[in-house]
């Protein structure tokens, strides 16, 4: 009896200090190590697997970085005789697709003998392409600023070989002025059949993956210019976090920050009028339960600890867009680089 009750307490103990270890500590520093350097501006990045980040920006670049050997792979498209600048990259099983802002926008996805098709092109005085994503391997989604009346959403159920635009009459009316920003391919969050898009003026969305949308109000308006819901992450189907502001004046940090608890059906602010300001993405850090976030900007890296009511500078360093490998290392780029961020407790 007496070696059973000593055997059930260090098994207590053990099992005790494997909770305790379990603990996460916040972040207290970030180790900023430039992996790229190019002319161009980087603003879309997406991890094709635990080993390969993939990216595409501005001067026609696109490549893949291969995390292990520290190997980069890039390249340069050119359709007749237009650079195309590429701000929104998905994949899907078996596909990596890249797509560019402006007119024509030009949409490629992988194809044969290590060439890029081109998929999908569309021209037009307010054609421009922000982001895009898909659900699984046959269905994907590309959304763009508002032209004809409506937003320009593109839908895919045959794993990007072909794409059509999804009718007027299945969304809602455009507000006037209301556009969405092409800052870092993060305005879109797919939660199963579920589809949430950041516009600068409300949130769209879809429950039956993207045939019918509804608008849901934000109370992150764009009241100028360049105001606005610039990102948005989910740590879940119900915790998500939104982030954006004004580009022209980033030190404004009036409701620029906002949270939801019941998947994206109301949102309320948090640290209104407190810093940061202006963030052009935003992402839950994993493995925090939810509440740890890191947002960049041009203007630095901060960090949260309470699902965004109090955010702390890391880092100075300024970035576009930013995706995280595991709990403690994110890849991030922006003007010219794109660089490894190691996050220290």
């Amino acid at each position: 009896m007496k070696n059973s009750i000593a055997l059930f307490s260090i098994i207590l103990l053990l099992t005790s200090c494997k909770k305790q270890q379990a603990v996460r500590l916040p972040f207290n520093s970030v180790k900023v190590e430039v992996v790229y350097k190019d002319s161009s501006s980087i603003r879309a990045i997406t991890f094709l697997d635990k080993n390969t980040l993939a990216f595409a920006g501005s001067n026609g670049l696109y490549g893949t970085y291969t995390l292990p050997t520290a190997v980069l792979r890039s390249n340069r498209m050119q359709f007749d005789n237009i650079v195309p600048e590429f701000r929104a990259i998905a994949h899907n099983t078996k596909d990596f697709f890249m797509m560019s802002v402006g007119s024509p926008a030009l949409l490629y996805k992988t194809g044969t003998n290590g060439e890029m098709d081109l998929v999908y092109s569309e021209e037009g005085e307010n054609v421009f392409y922000d982001a895009m994503a898909f659900w699984n391997s046959e269905e994907g989604i590309a959304v763009g600023d508002t032209s004809n009346g409506c937003f320009a959403i593109l839908i895919t159920r045959n794993g990007g070989a072909s794409w059509s635009r999804v009718a007027c009459t299945n969304l809602p009316k455009a507000i006037e002025e209301e556009g969405a920003y092409a800052a870092s391919n993060s305005n879109i969050v797919l939660l199963g059949d579920i589809t949430l898009v950041a516009t600068t003026k409300r949130f769209l969305k879809s429950v039956d993956k993207g045939k019918t949308w509804t608008a849901i109000e934000t109370p992150i308006k764009g009241t100028t210019d360049y105001h606005g819901m610039y990102s948005m992450d989910f740590y879940n189907a119900s915790t998500g976090f939104v982030i954006g502001g004004d580009f022209a004046q980033p030190e404004g940090n009036a409701a620029n920050k906002a949270l939801t608890k019941d998947g994206g059906n109301t949102w309320q602010l948090v640290a209104d009028g407190k810093n940061p300001g202006y963030k052009s993405c935003v992402q839950f850090v994993p493995h925090s339960d939810g509440k740890e976030l890191v947002s960049v900007g041009f203007n630095g890296i901060n960090y949260s600890v309470d699902q965004g009511h109090t955010w702390k500078t890391l880092s100075e360093e300024g970035f576009y867009t930013l995706r995280f490998l595991n709990d403690s290392i994110a890849y991030a780029a922006g003007k010219g680089r794109i660089a490894k961020l190691s996050f220290k407790q």
